[in-house]
């Protein structure tokens, strides 16, 4: 964070791996970098795996009550009892893949990279690298390691903080 006093800035705690949850934290830290915030992305967990280099995220049905799909003209909602059959994570991600596409938002891979651009800081959380046997090379370019106190150091100097 820059010393200047007049510098808003925002902390994000990211914790969520699926695509669905990779979009809120990518999206209100780039938005927020190019309104001139200072933003911190801090890594830990499942939310972890956004900074790997080779992506494979998936949308997950069970115990999603508010997903609603597009579908005919209207809004179709996934039953927990078919988002429990075999092949319904594949069919939602898919489903979720191909609209992301069709209207034309961003990939997470892009996100990523625009975060990378707009000078937002990305702390990957050791103690969740050395759980998951993760190593450095697996992760894109750019974050720092660093441990709970990293974020705390950030957060306690930020003007917003979120948990993702």
């Amino acid at each position: 964070m820059s010393g200047d006093t007049n510098e808003k800035s925002m902390s994000i705690i990211v914790t969520k791996g699926t695509l669905d949850w990779a979009y809120p934290p990518f999206i209100l830290a780039t938005t927020a970098a190019a309104m001139g915030l200072d933003v911190t992305m801090f890594f830990t967990f499942y939310g972890l795996t956004l900074l790997k280099k080779d992506l494979d995220l998936k949308v997950n049905p069970l115990g999603n009550a508010a997903m609603e799909m597009p579908m005919g003209g209207g809004h179709m909602a996934m039953p927990n009892i078919l988002a429990a059959l075999p092949g319904a994570t594949a069919l939602t991600t898919n489903m979720m893949k191909n609209m992301i596409k069709k209207k034309g938002v961003a990939s997470i891979e892009e996100l990523r990279e625009l975060a990378i651009e707009a000078d937002v800081k990305m702390i990957a959380c050791q103690m969740t690298m050395d759980l998951f046997e993760y190593k450095k090379e697996d992760m894109i370019d750019g974050p720092v390691l660093g441990g709970a106190a990293s974020w705390v150091d950030v957060a306690t100097r930020s003007d917003i903080n979120l948990y993702i």
